[in-house]
C-alpha cells in the first residue's frame, strides 16, 4: 500500500496550542487508518515574514517551505483557531499566497477551535467556504472545539474524540480511493 503525504496546518501564534493539538490528533487518526507521511506546520514563528509576504515568489525560505508543502500534499489537516466569528487573518493569508489551481480536487480535513460553541459557525460559514473557492475536496465532517473539550492540551472530551474518529475516517477512505484510482490508471 503506498504511503500518502499528508499535511497539517495549525493556524495557532503561539504554544501550547489546542488549535495545534487538534490537527496533531486528527493525523494521527488518519494514521491508523492509512499509511502516511507528515508534515505539520502552524503559524507560530511566521507570523511576521507572513504578514509581510504580498508575492509568494518573494517568500522568505521557511514560508516558501510551508507553501512547498501545501502544494505537494495529497491532503491537508488545516485548522485555525476562531477570532470574532472566523478564522484568523494570517491564516487567511497564507492561504491567498496558495495558487487557487493547486487545491483544485484535494482532499481538506476542516478544524476550529474556539472559545465557545458560538463560534462553532466557522466552520460552515468561514472555512468550507474558503476551500470551496479553491475547489477544494473538503471531507462533510469539520471538526469544532472549544477549551472545555481539552485536558492538558489533548482532545478528551468523548464527542470530541467520536467527531475526530469520523472525519479522520472520512479523510482515509478519500486518500485510498484516489490511490486506488491512481494505481488503476497506471496499470490501464
Amino acid at each position: 500500500m503506498s504511503r500518502s503525504f499528508v499535511v497539517g496546518i495549525a493556524g495557532n501564534t503561539h504554544r501550547p496550542s489546542r488549535t495545534r493539538a487538534l490537527v496533531e490528533t486528527l493525523i494521527s487518526d488518519v494514521s491508523l487508518r492509512r499509511p502516511i507521511d507528515v508534515e505539520i506546520h502552524d503559524l507560530d514563528g511566521l507570523g511576521p515574514e507572513l504578514g509581510a509576504t504580498l508575492d509568494p515568489r518573494l517568500a522568505p525560505p521557511r514560508l516558501a517551505a510551508v507553501l512547498d508543502a501545501i502544494v505537494a500534499a495529497d491532503a491537508l489537516v488545516v485548522a485555525s483557531p476562531v477570532y470574532k466569528g472566523t478564522f484568523s487573518g494570517l491564516f487567511k493569508h497564507l492561504f491567498d499566497l496558495v495558487d487557487p489551481k493547486v487545491l483544485q480536487g484535494k482532499p481538506v480535513l476542516i478544524a476550529a477551535t474556539g472559545g465557545s460553541e458560538r463560534h462553532s459557525l466557522a466552520i460552515d460559514h468561514g472555512l468550507r467556504p474558503l476551500f470551496g473557492f479553491f475547489g477544494a475536496a473538503v471531507v462533510p465532517t469539520g471538526v469544532y472545539a472549544t477549551e472545555r473539550d481539552f485536558l492538558d492540551y489533548q482532545p478528551s472530551h468523548t464527542a470530541l474524540v467520536a467527531r475526530i474518529g469520523a472525519a479522520a475516517e472520512e479523510l482515509a477512505e478519500v486518500l485510498g480511493s484516489r490511490r486506488a484510482a491512481r494505481a488503476l490508471a497506471k496499470s490501464a
